[in-house]
């Protein structure tokens, strides 16, 4: 007659004897691999088998990014022949280097206006809970599924003489007549913050998320108040969130074409209505195509600061 045992002893030494086999079983993958790893790399008559992986996205970037920015570089400099004409004309004609301070006043201004709005507004989300985070998180993507081009003109009607806005200014009494509230620089800013705010909170929210909330708490705990437990302990590591938002806006705004040109009159004209106008209008391709290598040229130059910041930022942590 069989004997009998505990339920913990059956359990446990099933689980041994599971646990054993699942060890053999990944040893032998590990070995298999290792073993792999020793074979001779697979050679086709056209290369490695790491050739065909990499040739489609390879040709894909070639044939549409870099192609296309040779072609534009090639205008540039040659009409037929090697000339710097067109570079010195951007330089030399005060109406295009009005174009391009507007282009960077403009993007300044978006980026921290949507900077404004949008560190509050991702602090608020990282400490919402429930269906209240998924409401606020709704609201933040929805207008990415909208056209820029709609979300423009929605701005024409709010902000139109007979729309919304004016008929709120009327109501409060803050205007006896219509105000004109288009293309000006206040219409621009408000429709391009509009469109930019996902892209600032966005990255503010992911390095958000990551921040320990137990360092604001020993913070207060040791005296400080809300205000400077925020200031001096959350907002510093929330600083390389804010960078890369700040950039990632700033780099789109540069190349901002449909809202100033719908919400915006001749004083908010961009580096891309610029290009557009030139290359349409004039078909003087060599002009614009100096003005996007230009264009082109600010944002590598942009982006080649951010990383050497970032870079000697990440060395000074591991330094300390």
């Amino acid at each position: 007659m069989p004997t009998e045992r505990p339920i913990s002893t059956v359990f446990t030494s099933g689980g041994q004897r599971g646990f054993s086999n699942f060890s053999l079983t990944a040893g032998a993958l590990a070995r298999g691999w290792a073993n792999a790893s020793l074979l001779p790399e697979v050679r086709t008559p056209y290369g490695t088998g790491w050739f065909w992986v990499i040739l489609p996205g390879a040709a894909f970037l070639i044939l549409l990014v870099v192609l296309p920015l040779l072609t534009i570089l090639s205008k540039s400099l040659f009409d037929p022949d090697f000339t710097t004409t067109h570079f010195e004309a951007i330089a030399g004609v005060p109406a295009y280097s009005l174009v391009l301070v507007n282009t960077f006043r403009i993007a300044v201004m978006v980026t921290i206006g949507a900077l404004l709005l949008g560190y509050p507004f991702a602090y608020a989300l990282v400490r919402a809970k429930g269906w209240v985070s998924a409401l606020m998180l709704i609201a933040l993507l929805l207008p990415l599924w909208t056209s820029d081009l709609v979300r423009a003109f929605s701005w024409i009607v709010l902000l139109g003489r007979q729309g919304p806005v004016n008929d709120l200014l009327r109501g409060v009494g803050l205007v006896d007549r219509p105000a004109t509230l288009l293309f000006g620089d206040g219409a621009v800013l408000v429709g391009s913050i509009h469109i930019m705010l996902p892209f600032m909170i966005l990255p503010l929210y992911s390095v958000m998320r990551g921040i320990d909330t137990n360092l604001v708490t020993a913070a207060k705990g040791l005296g400080a108040t809300p205000l400077r437990a925020f200031i001096y302990v959350f907002l510093p590591l929330s600083l390389p969130g804010v960078a890369a938002g700040a950039l990632l806006v700033f780099i789109l705004a540069l190349g901002f074409y449909i809202t100033p040109a719908t919400l915006g009159g001749p004083g908010q004209t961009m580096i891309a209505q610029l290009i557009e106008s030139v290359g349409r209008s004039t078909l003087n391709w060599g002009l614009a195509s100096a003005l996007a290598v230009l264009l082109l040229v600010t944002t590598g130059i942009l982006l080649f600061i951010y990383s050497r910041l970032h870079r000697l930022r990440d060395r000074k942590e591991v330094d300390s």
